[in-house]
C-alpha cells in the first residue's frame, strides 16, 4: 500500500514537473519570436500564464506552494531546474550572434565544463521575464535579494564568482537542497555532499537512556523548555525587542560523555531535526569559500526548525590568532563571520568540545548555555554497564560484577559501548554464545590504551 502511495506520488510529482517545463518552453518560445521581431511587448501580453497547481499533489507543487510564488518567481525556479531534468529546452539560448561570431549578451548564461548544454544565470532570468525593458529590470530585482523566498529558504543559489562583475551574472543554480525538495520532498532525508556539508542525526534510544548527573541534566532540560516556548516568551509575552529569537549552547566534556546522544535527543523530544555540521566540507583553504559554505548551510536551516550540531567545535571556533598573514586573516574573518551567523540565526545551535580551553574567549558571552558533561561517577558507571550489556542472543558469566568494573574503570559511556562491541564479536564465535569476564577486561585494556593508560592487574 505505502509502496503504491509512493509511486503514485511519484507518478504525480513527474507530470507536475513537466507541465512546468513545458510552460518554461512555451515562455522561451514567446520570448523568442518578440526578440526576433523586434516586438516591444509587455510581460502580461508576452508570457503565458503558469499551469495551476492549487489542486495538485506531490512535492514539486507543495514546495511552490509552501514558499508562496508568483508566477515570475515560479519561472525562475523552472528555469534553475531545466538543467536537471530538460537540459535540451534550453538549447535555443545557444545561438551565436552573427555580428559578433558569439553567444548574445543579453541571454546571459555560461557553459560547464562536463555539461554540454546552457547553464542559466540571473541575466537569463531576467531576459525571460522582461525581454528588452530595461524598465522591467528594476520591478524584478527583488527576486534576486537575499531575502526573496528562494534565495532565504536555500533553494536557489546566484553563483557571483567574480565580486567585480553585475550581480545577475551570477549562475542561476538550484541547489542540493532545492532539487531534493522539488523531487522528493520533506519527509526523505537530505544526503549529504558538496553542497549539503550536514548528516540528520537519529537515535533508536529514549531520555531514560541517557545518564547524566542532576546539574547537566537539569541544564539540558533548560534548554528544551526554550525549545518548548520561546513562542509564547517572545509573542505572547513580548520580549522579542529584548531577547533574541535563536539559542546558542555549548556541551563541553570528555569524550563519550553523552554530549552527542543529548543534541540528539532534544530533537526527538521536540520533534526537531538534528543536523551534525561536517566541518570537512564547510572549512575550505580557499580564502572565502568557507564563509560561502556557511552563508549556504545557514540560509538552508533558517526558517526550518533545524538544530545544527557542530561537533569537535574547537576545529572551526578556534582562538583567534594574530593576524601576521593572509590566511591569519582569512581564519580571523571566519570566526567574526560564524559569530554574526551564529547571533542571527533563530533556532538552537550546539557547540561540543572535548576541549573548551581551546575555544575562542569571543564565544562565551555569546552561549545562552554552557553546560559540562563530566565523567559519570561510579553509580553511573555501573547503571552503564548493566543497561549496555542487556539483551538477547548471548549470556554473560556467572562472575560478572559490574559494580566492581564501574568501581575500579573510570569510563564514559561511549567507552563502555566500544567494549559491549569488542566483548560480543568474542563471545558469537562460541557455542553457546557467552560473554566472559576476560572479554570485557580485554576490551577496557583497549579502551585505556587510547588514553595512554594502562589496565592494572
Amino acid at each position: 500500500m505505502v509502496a503504491h502511495a509512493l509511486h503514485d506520488e511519484g507518478a504525480e510529482n513527474g507530470r507536475v514537473i513537466e507541465r512546468e517545463i513545458a510552460w518554461l518552453d512555451a515562455a522561451i518560445a514567446v520570448r523568442f519570436a518578440a526578440y526576433g521581431n523586434g516586438a516591444a511587448e509587455t510581460l502580461d501580453a508576452a508570457l503565458p500564464e503558469p499551469p495551476a497547481l492549487d489542486e495538485r499533489s506531490g512535492p514539486y507543487a507543495e514546495t511552490v506552494r509552501a514558499l508562496g510564488l508568483d508566477a515570475a518567481a515560479r519561472l525562475v525556479l523552472a528555469l534553475a531546474l531545466a538543467p536537471h531534468v530538460a537540459p535540451e529546452r534550453l538549447d535555443p539560448f545557444l545561438i551565436q550572434n552573427a555580428a559578433t561570431g558569439r553567444r548574445f549578451t543579453e541571454f546571459g548564461g555560461t557553459l560547464g565544463q562536463s555539461h554540454a548544454g546552457f547553464l542559466p544565470t540571473a541575466e537569463t532570468a531576467i531576459f525571460l521575464l522582461c525581454g528588452d525593458d530595461r524598465t522591467r529590470r528594476l520591478q524584478f530585482d527583488s527576486l534576486f535579494s537575499p531575502g526573496h523566498a528562494l534565495l532565504r529558504r536555500g533553494i536557489v543559489t546566484i553563483d557571483q564568482r567574480h565580486l567585480d562583475e553585475p550581480p545577475l551574472s551570477g549562475a542561476l543554480r538550484l541547489s542540493a537542497l532545492g532539487l531534493h525538495l522539488l523531487l522528493r520532498g520533506e519527509r526523505e532525508e537530505m544526503i549529504p555532499g558538496p553542497d549539503f556539508p550536514a548528516v540528520r542525526m537519529t537515535t533508536p534510544l529514549e531520555w531514560d537512556d541517557l545518564v547524566l548527573d542532576d546539574p547537566t541534566r537539569r541544564a539540558v532540560e533548560m534548554v528544551g523548555l526554550w525549545l518548548a516556548h520561546a513562542k509564547t516568551l517572545l509573542e505572547d509575552w513580548g520580549l522579542a525587542r529584548r531577547l533574541k529569537p535563536g539559542y546558542r549552547c555549548l556541551f563541553h566534556g570528555g569524550p563519550g560523555t553523552g554530549k552527542t546522544l543529548t543534541a540528539a535527543l532534544l530533537g526527538k523530544r521536540y520533534g526537531l531535526p538534528v543536523y551534525r555540521v561536517d566541518l570537512s566540507r564547510v572549512v575550505s583553504k580557499w580564502i572565502g569559500e568557507t564563509e560561502k559554505n556557511l552563508a549556504a548551510l545557514f540560509d538552508q536551516a533558517e526558517d526550518r526548525g533545524w538544530i545544527l550540531f557542530f561537533d569537535e567545535a574547537e576545529a572551526l571556533f578556534g582562538k583567534r590568532t594574530e593576524s601576521r598573514s593572509a590566511n591569519d586573516r582569512s581564519a580571523n574573518q571566519q570566526i567574526a563571520y560564524l559569530l554574526q551567523r551564529l547571533e542571527g540565526y533563530a533556532g538552537l545551535t550546539i557547540l561540543a568540545t572535548n576541549q573548551q580551553a581551546h575555544l575562542d574567549e569571543a564565544f562565551a558571552r555569546r552561549f545562552q548555555a554552557s553546560i559540562r558533561f563530566p565523567m559519570p561517577d561510579a553509580a553511573s558507571r555501573a547503571r552503564l554497564w548493566r543497561e549496555s550489556f542487556t539483551g538477547k542472543g548471548f549470556a554473560l558469566a556467572p562472575d560478572l560484577d559490574f559494580d566492581a568494573l564501574a568501581a575500579r574503570h573510570e569510563l564514559a559511556g561511549g567507552a563502555i559501548i566500544n567494549v559491549l562491541r569488542h566483548a560480543c564479536l568474542l563471545a558469537v564465535q562460541r557455542t553457546p554464545p557467552q560473554i566472559e569476564t576476560h572479554d570485557i577486561l580485554d576490551g577496557i585494556k583497549l579502551e585505556l590504551q587510547k588514553d595512554g593508560r594502562f589496565l592494572s592487574r
